[in-house]
């Protein structure tokens, strides 16, 4: 065994046979100090110091023997030479101090490797320092029995005391002692036993069997076996290339050699090699169809390939020949769950626990399949199973978490993954999914604090910021929201549904431009988001690009036909801001056909019927509605305003009436309670003199001029005022309802509070004509006609061609004897409006003062 030397050669004679007689010679020769190295196997170095006494018996030797690392030899020499005559000091063992500084890979030593290491063992830094000591207190030739790794450590780390060396010798070893080593070493218990040595101790193996390897007598069956007991031992370091190596060269050797071919297969499969590893794998079962190992092994790496079908054939090979095999027929179960065929993994989940019913893990994802089937009553059972046999199994307390959460239980999910957060703290799934059942009960705050505790687990897991950033949208902390998706595109750009949410979060702050870039960022990942479609059309919608957003609804339902949400969105755009009822209707009519109990379709559908004037159709849409969420406030109003179109002010009362009691403080019900109260008990049609200023229709706001009479019962006027100051106490500024109360005040002869009314209307609305005409007719009760026609004079402003106020206005300057203004506007009312204030003229009082003028008679009596 010859190792790499570079300026020593010639100290080493060619053969072994003469070095040990010049070894015999010089130990003879020598008297006093002397260092001599010595390179041999263990074996030879026991024969060696049994032998030399026999050579040398002249001369008094001793041996000193070590079994574990020193850092010292001068203080052990000097204590077992104490008193004694030693001429010669056999030292053996010294590598143990060597050992621990073979970091190399397992190879040959050379001269730049031990250039790269960082420090010197402390026993040859400590044998450089103390030399001379050793020469001038010590009369003896020590005589160091080295393996020939130790030797270069010598050469290399220890020169200054290696520089005055008596000679270097290699003991020569027989056939014989190469068999007996080898046996020995090939005797020994394997791989498990292995795993169990010190670091040191697996070395000083290696560094046996790659001795053994270099000997001229080896042969090359027992060179395989050892090359394959190489690299065992070397996987139990992870060095798996050199393992590799080991296991290349064992069946080059000896091609037939199965078990290697396997054991090349692990190392191959343990640098995710999956394909090379099969490749062995297969020449092993070629060689021996029934070997175990290899058909198991060779499964493993095929479902790491996830080639899960053919990981099923080599379990099924294994069972074949082993049939109780239960961690094949695990393995087996795992494969076919990963196929989505979760009925037959539950089957082989069961056969591993009629074989071990204690197996937690089988139990575990027995569990998970039928979770994955739906059947979570049933999934929970085997969770419970599992923690039978092992009641600290986070796992299987997390899985039970997430089947309770799918069962809406979430209360004891989160009891669940408690548990399992009290054996594994650091469980940030299941700090997550805790998050998640907090967040579906509405605990929004705690979610926010259990994700926290995912990201300070896991700083970069998107999902965990991404439903952080749900929860705090759901607080309307849309901000914050914004920034934990933002966190998420980070971490995962195209992470399509944190752009997504982030346009939900940027819509909500009404930032409907930057939302859509987020929709559009969805659809660039994720062309066929049918919701990313659905919320640009939200969004442009909110910017009033109508038409644009019926194009995006459309597009999401190309995608999805079913998406009633989209369907719905579609609809109420074409019936309130497009004004298209009957596509409206035909919207809302398919969302229903895939979500028949939606309210807010229903509710949709009524309204495009009511915009037809198709009310006892909407009345029957609303009433649907609110059959499926009677609460549903907006289908009550909704539902009134279409009853009073019918006349049926009673029923429409009683719809505004359940609209307070769901929504005390809804001010337009409040104002159209306190009209119908008025409506209800007017003569319609007898006394035309009063302009109302609501339309009860669709929109509050959109004003008619329908005329209405004298109100009969003036207990209801007083009632629709408390109604109309209720509405106000509420909404100060609503205008409609400052004209109704002046409406009411008016008839009840309270001029001046009406007055007052119609002031406060006309700060919020001042062109509201019809407010003005209303003051006028006040002011004309209490003959303040120059404001009377004022006012009059803003309503023809405002609106030119209001006969009434034409009408009016010549009344108040008949009242004032003014006969030219008189007669020049009630030509106008007559020319807008012939036969009803020619007729009117006739009989009104208010032009009895220039009713016998002549110029007033030629233009009652004129015919058109």
């Amino acid at each position: 065994m010859n190792p790499n030397l570079s300026d020593w050669d010639d100290d080493l004679p060619p053969e072994p046979e003469e070095a040990y007689q010049d070894l015999l010679r010089a130990l003879k020769r020598k008297s006093g100090f002397g260092l001599f190295f010595v390179q041999c196997t263990p074996v030879e170095a026991d024969k060696f110091i049994v032998k030399l006494p026999q050579e040398i018996p002249q001369k008094k030797i001793a041996v000193l023997r070590f079994v574990e690392s020193i850092d010292n030899l001068y203080q052990p020499v000097a204590e077992f030479v104490k008193d004694k005559q030693v001429d010669i000091l056999l030292i053996k063992g010294l590598e143990y101090s060597l050992y621990k500084y073979e970091k190399r890979s397992f190879g040959e030593i050379t001269e730049g490797q031990f250039s790269n290491l960082t420090s010197v063992p402390h026993i040859l830094n400590h044998l450089n320092q103390q030399r001379e000591r050793f020469r001038d207190d010590f009369t003896i030739s020590f005589v160091f029995l080295l393996r020939s790794f130790s030797l270069n450590y010598f050469i290399h780390r220890a020169p200054d005391f290696f520089d005055w060396r008596s000679g270097v010798f290699e003991l020569p070893t027989t056939p014989e002692v190469v068999d007996e080593e080898s046996s020995r070493l090939l005797d020994e218990t394997d791989y498990e036993e292995y795993l169990k040595l010190s670091p040191e101790k697996k070395i000083e193996k290696v560094l046996e069997i790659q001795e053994l390897l270099t000997e001229k007598h080896q042969m090359d069956s027992r060179k395989a076996s050892l090359l394959h007991r190489l690299g065992r031992l070397l996987v139990t370091f992870k060095e798996y290339e050199a393992a590799l190596i080991s296991y290349e060269q064992a069946v080059k050797i000896r091609p037939d050699f199965h078990v290697a071919w396997n054991s090349q297969g692990i190392a191959l499969r343990n640098l995710r090699r999956y394909e090379e590893a099969i490749i062995c794998y297969d020449q092993a079962v070629t060689i021996k169809p029934k070997l175990y190992a290899a058909w198991i092994n060779r499964a493993y790496a095929l479902g790491s390939l996830g080639r899960y079908e053919e990981a099923i054939a080599s379990f099924d090979k294994v069972l074949e020949i082993k049939p109780d095999d239960h961690q094949a027929c695990y393995s087996r179960g795992i494969a076919l769950r990963s196929l989505g065929r979760h009925e037959e993994a539950i089957t082989s989940f069961d056969k591993v626990l009629k074989i071990k019913l204690d197996d937690h893990q089988s139990w575990i994802n027995r569990g998970i399949a039928l979770g994955n089937l739906k059947r979570h009553e049933e999934a929970i059972a085997s969770y419970d199973q599992a923690l039978k046999f092992k009641p600290d199994f986070h796992e299987a307390w997390y899985n039970r978490g997430n089947a309770l959460r799918n069962l809406e239980s979430n209360e004891e999910a989160i009891a669940s993954y408690d548990q399992a957060l009290k054996f594994k703290p650091d469980f940030h799934e299941a700090w997550g999914n805790r998050g998640n059942a907090l967040r579906n009960l509405g605990s929004n705050e705690e979610a926010i604090a259990s994700f926290d505790k995912v990201l300070e687990i896991k700083p970069d897991d998107h999902q965990a910021w991404g439903n952080r950033g749900i929860a705090l949208r759901s607080l309307e902390r849309h901000e914050e929201a914004i920034a934990s998706f933002d966190k998420v595109i980070e971490i995962k750009p195209d992470d399509h549904q944190a752009w997504g949410n982030r346009g939900i979060a940027l819509g909500n702050l009404e930032r409907h431009e930057e939302a859509i870039t987020s929709f559009d960022k969805v659809l660039e990942i994720k062309p066929d988001d049918h919701q990313a479609w659905g919320n640009r059309g939200i969004a442009l919608g909110n910017l009033g690009l109508h038409k644009e957003a019926i194009v995006s609804y459309d597009q999401a339902l190309i995608i999805e036909s079913d998406d009633y949400v989209a369907w719905n969105n579609r609809g109420f755009l074409l019936c309130d801001e497009l004004q298209r009822y009957e596509e409206a209707i035909a919207s809302f009519e398919q969302a229903l056909k895939f979500k028949p109990d939606d309210y807010e379709a229903w509710n949709g559908k009524g309204n495009a019927l009511f915009n037809l004037g198709r009310n006892e159709e909407a009345i029957a849409c609303f009433d649907q509605a609110l059959k499926i969420q009677s609460n549903y406030h907006y289908s009550w109003e909704n539902r009134g305003y279409a009853l009073y179109s019918l006349v049926r002010y009673d029923e429409a009362i009683a719809s505004f009436d359940k609209v307070l009691e769901i929504q005390p403080e809804h001010y337009q019900s409040l104002n159209n309670r306190g009209y119908l109260l008025l409506k209800k008990y007017s003569c319609e049609g007898i006394i035309s003199i009063y302009e109302k200023g609501l339309e009860i229709g669709f929109s509050l706001d959109n004003f008619n001029n329908q005329k209405v009479s004298v109100i009969f019962d003036l207990g209801r006027a007083e009632e629709a005022i408390l109604n109309f100051e209720k509405a106000l106490k509420i909404k100060p500024d609503f205008e409609l309802a400052w004209t109704n109360r002046g409406f009411a005040l008016y008839y009840l002869g309270r001029y001046e509070e009406a007055i007052e009314s119609y002031n406060k209307a006309l700060e919020f609305q001042y062109e509201d004509y019809v407010c003005w005409s209303n003051k006028g007719f006040a002011l004309m009760k209490l003959e303040r006609y120059e404001e009377a026609i004022a006012s009059f004079d803003r309503v023809i402003e405002i609106k030119p061609d209001n006969h009434t106020a034409w009408y009016n206005n010549a009344s108040c300057y008949a009242s004032q004897n003014n006969v030219q203004l008189a007669i020049e506007n009630l030509q106008q009312a007559i020319n807008i409006n012939p036969d009803e204030y020619r007729e009117m003229a006739k009989t009104d009082s208010g032009f009895d003062g220039i009713r016998e003028d002549e110029r007033f008679q030629v233009l009652i009596q004129q015919k058109m």
